[in-house]
Formats: structure tokens, sequence, C-alpha cells
């Protein structure tokens, strides 16, 4: 998220709020990193705060002035944001072109297109959600905040000068207003629908508006040396605590943001009326330098970790160790100082400083340009040529739809569901005479679905998802409410009144699930229903459609094994184990079932056993399925 540098007489001495930026901006980076700050991403609402601020300021001071042009309001706007970013687009559309799948690139178009446009959130919440594995492979993944300032300063400013000339004494409780509402509609939704609290302007504008009505001075005044020193430290305090304890499983933003929001206010505060040591640390020349550059270092340290991450385009693993991460940091900044001293300052400020009438026209050149780009990617199917056929039709598994296959949306439902949705008359549905077989888990259970109800043709297939949800008869306390409730249908009410002969628990197990496993298999044990445990699944570092793809293209299909993920083949040997010796029950090893000598990579000709990284293709389930009923898996 870019912060900006719009500043009156009075913000030219606030070094502070650019070391400020510095700390937003790093935290962002370390955790993409996957370091211990695993709730980095609050960096971007500390750079809303400071966003809200700035801008605030200006536009109030012209508007005292008299000097407030719409104008050159959007003029600023386009000379501090879209130089970079469109060099940023150049770059990751050239990788993109080397790197990606059709299917991915196809994709790619599309969100490029979003992010040229100022609607990334809006795309990218249609997608899989900001904290879910396929998104953190998404190139311009990182746009959708940009997209959520520009949106919001579109109508901030008509909004802001409208009352000041109309209402100028209600435009300090106006302002607190929409804060509030803002707020209070974050709250409630992050509960129901987080992807969309996550994503939508108008409940991140909150985030944006307390920068504001800082600037507008309705907050008091921190005066004292004492004073200033407690509050930015407490300030800062919030915004590490919340980076170092909060992780994606964290119900954000909506309250939780409160703490890097308010630690930015109390920063920005406390530096309004003198200096403070926290004040005096962001206000050294490295920091303030970082923070300068900071917008760059945002834009381009995403896509050059992606491609890392799915091609190794830097080092040679595709995780990076830490001496990796470090050189990944200086890389960055070295590329954003270059982003900043030749493309940033130049358009902004100085002798090379372009006219309006020189910038307009070739800023919209640019965009033009990039936007036939992308219609292009779009409509030739992400050029498939640059792939051989076979690869082709491995590769266009990247875009399965399974929906239909995992009656998605009717027995399989999403984490912003709600328990209406869940039709239980044919996901339930039981026929005399059929063993009832009931498949509860999370989206490890419903992609094992299609299969079942293929070969085990004779038996009713019961079925009853949540993706990220464990059947369980304890829930976790940051649990989605939808998955709460059928929980309670299934433990509560349903398996207490009817007959079922077979109840088959599958997840995407980890070791913190043995204790609520246990305890609802002593329930299943107590009411008298078989339990069988089905483990993990094979996972591998990236979507196997995409490395089977890439592999055919370089014509090294042995490549393909090397990104098998052990982990859940370890964590499988514990749970045959721990099946055997205290849970006695049933256990099906997707290890044992298909990886006779070596796991496969396709589940038919040209159909990868996986779509994703971890998720069967209905073929995928299928091939399992008949391992299970060749070995008399379910009694």
């Amino acid at each position: 998220m870019p912060p900006s540098l719009y500043r009156d007489s009075r913000l030219q001495d606030r070094p502070d709020i650019t070391g400020l930026r510095a700390v937003a901006v790093f935290l962002v980076l370390l955790y993409h990193l996957g370091t211990p700050f695993s709730g980095g991403f609050v960096g971007v609402d500390v750079f809303f705060v400071i966003s809200g601020y700035l801008i605030t300021s200006v536009i109030l001071a012209d508007l005292t002035a008299g000097s407030f042009s719409f104008l050159k309001f959007y003029e600023r706007r386009i000379r501090r944001i879209l130089p970079a970013l469109l060099a940023m687009l150049i770059v990751s559309t050239v990788l993109a072109w080397r790197y990606l799948t059709p299917a991915e690139l196809e994709a790619y178009g599309r969100s490029q297109c979003a992010a040229l446009f100022s609607f990334s959130n809006i795309f990218f919440h249609n997608q899989a959600g900001y904290f879910a594995s396929p998104s953190t492979l998404t190139p311009l993944l990182h746009t959708w905040s940009l997209a959520v300032e520009e949106q919001f300063y579109i109508v901030f400013p008509l909004l802001i000068v409208l009352i000041y000339r109309t209402l100028p004494r209600l435009l300090a409780l106006i302002l607190c207003i929409l804060a509030a509402v803002s707020f209070v509609g974050a709250a409630i939704t992050v509960s129901r629908d987080a992807n969309s609290a996550f994503f939508y302007a108008p409940l991140r504008a909150w985030e944006l508006l307390i920068g504001a009505i800082l600037a507008r001075g309705l907050l008091p005044r921190i005066h004292g040396l004492i004073y200033r020193n407690v509050a930015s430290t407490v300030g800062l305090a919030l915004i590490l605590w919340a980076a170092l304890r909060y992780t994606g499983g964290t119900p954000f933003p909506g309250a939780a943001a409160l703490a890097p929001c308010v630690g930015a206010a109390l920063i920005i505060a406390a530096g309004e009326t003198g200096s403070s040591v926290v004040g005096s640390m962001l206000s050294l020349r490295p920091v303030v330098f970082l923070g300068l550059i900071s917008y760059s270092i945002y834009l381009w340290h995403w896509p050059l970790l992606v491609f890392q991450r799915t091609d190794k385009m830097l080092f040679a693993q595709t995780e990076l160790t830490p001496a990796a991460k470090v050189l990944f940091i200086m890389l960055v900044v070295i590329i954003a100082s270059a982003s900043w001293f030749f493309i940033e300052q130049p358009i902004r400020r100085g002798r090379l400083r372009p006219a309006p009438r020189v910038l307009i026209p070739a800023t919209a050149s640019v965009v033009a340009m990039l936007a036939i780009t992308s219609i292009a990617l779009r409509t030739t199917g992400g050029f498939p040529g640059r792939f051989p056929l076979d690869a082709q039709r491995v590769g266009a598994y990247t875009n399965y739809d399974r929906g239909p296959s995992t009656r998605d949306g009717v027995c399989y439902l999403q984490p912003t569901a709600a328990f209406a949705d869940f039709h239980s008359d044919p996901c339930l549905a039981q026929h005399r005479g059929r063993k009832a077989i009931l498949l509860a888990g999370d989206s490890h259970a419903a992609a094992l679905y299609p299969g079942l109800a293929q070969v085990f043709q004779d038996d009713d297939i019961l079925q009853a998802n949540v993706s990220s949800c464990r059947a369980s008869t304890i829930e976790p306390a940051d649990s989605a409410k939808i998955c709460v409730d059928l929980n309670s249908f299934l433990f509560g009410s349903y398996l207490t009144a009817h007959h079922v002969d077979t109840l088959l628990l599958a997840a995407r197990w980890s070791m913190g699930d043995f204790g609520a496993l246990r305890q609802t298999i002593q329930f299943a044990h107590d009411h008298g229903i078989q339990v069988v445990v089905v483990g993990p699944s094979i996972e591998f570092d990236q979507g196997l459609p995409r490395i089977l793809a890439v592999a055919l293209r370089n014509g090294d299909v042995e490549q393909a094994a090397a990104h098998r993920d052990l982990g859940p083949e370890q964590l499988d040997a514990v749970m045959a184990k721990l099946a055997v010796s205290e849970w006695r029950v049933p256990y099906i090893s997707i290890y044992q079932d298909l990886c006779t000598p070596v796991c496969p990579l396709y589940a038919a000709p040209e159909v990868p056993l996986l779509f994703d990284s971890h998720h069967f293709t209905a073929a995928g389930a299928a091939l399992m399925a008949k391992a299970m009923l060749v070995r008399h898996q379910l009694p």
C-alpha cells in the first residue's frame, strides 16, 4: 500500500512519519518472507493511517488557503502512483510471459487489468482470498491495497470539499460518524465474511479516516516530553505486538486492526508537538531513506518473491534460506532505490519533471498499451503456443473447476456461507438397504467425494464439508460460524438421531488436531458409530498442474517429483501408529494406497492427480477410491 507524500508546510519537518513508513513496509516484507513477524501484514494498516493523515492535512491546508484544485490533486496522485506502478507492471508482464503457464498467464492478464484500473481488491476478493495458498503465488496480489486507497481518494476529496464549503461546522462530526460506521461494519463483517472485510474499501475506510480525524485536530494534542515518549512508545509497541502475535488465522481486519492503527496514530500525534525517543529513531537518515523508497519496495518485492517461489528466478531454492532472505531484502532495496531515483523522483519534481500536457498523454499511452496486452493475454488463453500440447493440456488444470464434482455450495460450503446454505436432503439422503457412509471434514474430504460416489455406487455417500473446518466435537475459538453451526448439527442432533454405518473423517491434518480428533472418535464410539480416519493427502510445494506443465516444457518430467512436500508423509506415519495404539480405529493411508513404490503424478493420461498443491482432481479421487475398494478399507 503506497503511503502518500503530499505535505503542506507543516509536514515538511516530519521525518518520523517517513520513518514510520519504513517500519510499515518492512513488516509487510518480513511477513511475506516467512519470518517470525507472522502478522506483518498490519504494515498495510499503518500505511492507511499515514495516508489518511497526510492527504487530509494537504486538502485542508489547500482549502484554508483557497487554493484547492481537484485537477491538481489528481495530477499529484498520478505522479505519485502511476509511473512506478506502470514500470513494475511492464517488468512483471515480461517475467509472467517467461515463467507462467498459459492458464496462469491468462489469469495474470485479468489481474493486470484490475491493477491498471484500481479494482484489484474487488478482483482478488472473488479469488481464493489474501491468506489462501493459491493467492500467495499471484504476482499482482499486492495491488489490492493500491486499489483500496485509490477508490477512497476518488470519493473522499469530493466529500470533504462539499462538506467544507456547505457545512464546515459539521466536518468533524461527519468524519467521526463515517469512521464509526465503517469500523462497526468491518467488525461485524469479519466474523461472517472475512474476505469482504479484508478487501472492500468501505470496510477499510475507517483506517484512513483515523488519519483524517487526526489531521483535522479532533484528538487532544500530546504536550510534554514524557507524554510524547509514552504515547510513541505505546504506539510502536502496539504495532510490533500485532506484527508478532497475529497470524493469517486472526480474524482481520475488524477490531484486530485497532492495535496497529491506534499505534500509528499515537506515533503521528506524538510527533506533532515535538520530539521523542521513538520519533528520533524513526528520523534517523537510513530509516528515513527506506521510508522514502517504501512505495517502490512495496511494489517490487512481491512479484520478485512470487517468481522466486514458483520458478527459482533468483536463488536455487524455491523457499529461501535465512541468508538468501537477507540477500533478497538487499536486492529489493537496490531495485527500489533505482525506481525511486530514476522513476519516482524525476516525474514528481526536479528539472526533468514533465508538464501535465506531457505527463497525462504519456501515462495514458502506457496504460493503453498494458490494457491491450491484458486483453491479448485473455483472448488468446495466455498464448498457449509457448508450451507443447501435452504441457498445455496438463497446465489447463490450473483453472480446474471442482465445484460440480464436490457439490460446492450445496454439500461443501465455504467459510463465508451460512448454515442455511447446507442442503440436508441431497447431502444426507439415505435409502433402505444401502450402507450409509458419512464423509465429514474440510476441503480434503470434499475432494474425496467424487471418487467415493463413482466407485462405491451401491452405498449412500453422505457429505457434510466446510473448507478449513475439521469435523469435530471441539471447536477452536477462531472457527468460522458455519463450521460451528455444521458441527453442532452433526454431533448435536444428526448423528444422535440418525444411523450411519461409517463416519469417514478426512482433513488437512496437523499435529494440533489430534486432541480434538481423539474426542470426536470417542463421541462416535459412545454412540455406536464406526469411525474410519483418512490420513494426510499428497502435497507439493506448488500446484501440480503447473509443476507438470513446466517440467514437460523443459523436457525433464523427473524434476516434478522433487517438488513433493515430505511433511505430510511423515505425519501420515505418526497418525497410522496412533490409529492402532490409541484411537483404535481403521486408518486409510493415502501414501500406502497410492505411493507404491512412488507417489503418482497423474490420475490418468494427461490428468494430474491434484488440481492444486494438495487437492485431488475428480480422477485422482477415483484412483484413491478404487484403491480403498480393492483393500476393503470401508467397513
